[in-house]
């Protein structure tokens, strides 16, 4: 068996050729007018529609897959901590000063703003310089 001998099992069927005059008429079975009758005609993609549909605002931005570690200030550790106490993401919920975010404790960083007068064991948290210093200052740790 060679290559000239081989044929398709069902012969292929000729497109109609439509437009050009002859037995189909003017309009050749397209209809009047619209996107469907001109020559070339593809249609137009519905997502590109929704698209089209979003209000676009100035200064918007895609919110970024990283995400930012909730924010504690110092001050906030001095009215809701004794002294000698263990400043940990659990004890920061329970305290109100943290909140779960999809259903998980985010991660949290100590920020600097206000005055630290009690000796605080700082666990688990991300630590702003400042707020470093004066947690040592005052006579903390940090583990």
């Amino acid at each position: 068996m060679q290559l000239n001998q081989i044929s398709p099992p069902s012969k292929s069927k000729n497109r109609k050729r439509v437009g050009r005059g002859g037995k189909r008429g003017t309009y050749s079975g397209r209809g009047l007018k619209g996107q469907k009758s001109r020559a070339g005609a593809r249609l137009r993609p519905a997502w590109r529609d929704l698209i089209k549909k979003i209000p676009k605002k100035r200064g918007f931005k895609f919110q970024s897959i990283y995400k930012k570690p909730f924010a504690v200030n110092i001050f906030g550790l001095e009215e809701n901590f004794k002294s000698g106490e263990i400043v940990s993401p659990k004890e920061l919920l329970e305290r109100g000063l943290v909140f779960k975010s999809g259903g998980r404790l985010p991660e949290i960083k100590i920020l600097g703003s206000g005055k630290l007068k009690k000796k605080l064991i700082i666990k688990d948290c991300l630590i702003s310089k400042v707020a470093k210093d004066k947690i040592e200052k005052a006579g903390g740790q940090i583990r």
